[in-house]
């Protein structure tokens, strides 16, 4: 699978050409939408898979959502928190 639309370019333009930061900011957001998803049809009888399930609601699987609301500004980061996050994830406790 490959980033066609949105372009990966103008992803990364929105991450600071951090490959890293962008993978980062679409899985968090996949995972959100696939929880919201679930909770929605668990309360409904399962019929179908749950990948079918989530392809059937949005049109589209969670990854390229979330990719989509990068690319029109609806997701985003604040830069602070996601470098204090790397600092505290590449300390090693002794």
């Amino acid at each position: 699978m490959s980033v066609i639309k949105p372009e990966i370019d103008g992803l990364l333009d929105k991450t600071e050409q951090n490959p890293f930061l962008l993978c980062s900011l679409a899985s968090k957001r996949a995972c959100d939408i696939n929880n919201m998803i679930r909770g929605q049809h668990l309360r409904v009888t399962a019929i179908q898979d749950f990948d079918d399930i989530t392809t059937v609601v949005s049109g589209k699987d969670p990854i390229s959502v979330a990719m989509q609301e990068i690319e029109d500004g609806t997701l985003g980061f604040v830069k602070e928190d996601f470098d204090e996050d790397i600092k505290g994830a590449n300390t090693i406790a002794l």
